[in-house]
């Protein structure tokens, strides 16, 4: 079976929800963290539609988790919003204003204010998470340096209240779950290891490379085997879960011209 298909995914979820894992949003993590458990997020990139695709089918699993939107062309769409929400998931903010403002704060903060408001006028919003754009030299989460979400009513951000020393984290970055040296931003904090090495996860080094995936079929049956952290959380882009042919082929071929970019910038 092809890998990041629908299809897949399912798979995955399944397996995770018979090993015993508990699913939860950012928001219930963050307010009753619980041991099993997957945080399970989602980066509406682009292709809204295939969330919408990816919720009804957690929802039929009988799981929720949490999706945060970017407030651009080509991701925004109230409908899908709305359904979402209205499925039990939790929805968010997938901010990126310091990056459109090239590093203005305070246009970026007055932006951001804005963008939350539009989409509170759709959807309750608790929780945010920052969007990495890898072109641009800016980092969404240094607005927080300066100002502080809490005065907006935001409970939390993912990269910045979750404490990866207790939390593995999946991501399917760069269409792998292994793909850090395609990551500009979708890196968790460091934390030291008992050996004095560092690590994303706060796991000894052994134990990171136990952890370390490269398809979504190795973590399955990682999940049955019982061989997996006690909480994790797992960071889909619905866009690169595709069951038709033709655009699973369309997104594979982008997906790869684009690790070969972010490839060029992590390392220069």
């Amino acid at each position: 079976m092809r890998d990041f298909t629908t299809e897949m995914l399912y798979l995955l979820l399944s397996a995770l929800k018979s090993a015993g894992y508990s699913f939860m949003t950012v928001a219930g993590y963050l307010h009753k963290p619980c041991v099993p458990a997957v945080i399970l997020r989602h980066d509406v990139d682009a292709m809204p539609a295939n969330s919408r695709i990816c919720a009804e089918m957690e929802n039929r699993l009988g799981i929720t988790g949490t999706y945060y939107f970017r407030t651009v062309a080509g991701a925004w769409d109230e409908e899908v919003i709305r359904e979402i929400h209205n499925l039990g998931h939790e929805t968010g903010y997938h901010y990126e204003d310091l990056a459109a403002a090239k590093g203005d704060y305070e246009k970026a903060i007055i932006s951001f204010g804005e963008n939350l408001a539009k989409l509170r006028l759709l959807v309750p919003v608790e929780t945010i998470c920052m969007h990495g754009s890898p072109l641009s030299k800016y980092d969404n989460r240094l607005m927080w340096e300066r100002y502080s979400y809490r005065d907006l009513g935001i409970t939390g951000e993912p990269y910045l209240d979750i404490d990866f020393q207790s939390v593995h984290y999946l991501t399917d970055t760069g269409r792998r779950w292994n793909g850090e040296k395609f990551s500009l931003r979708d890196r968790v904090s460091s934390a030291r290891a008992a050996n004095g090495k560092v690590n994303r996860t706060g796991l000894a080094q052994g134990e990171e490379e136990h952890y370390s995936f490269r398809s979504t079929p190795e973590i399955i049956r990682a999940a049955e085997s019982g061989n997996l952290p006690p909480v994790i959380m797992i960071t889909i882009h619905p866009q690169r879960w595709e069951s038709r042919y033709l655009p699973w082929i369309r997104e594979l071929i982008w997906q790869n011209i684009k690790n070969v970019v972010k490839r060029f910038l992590t390392t220069s």
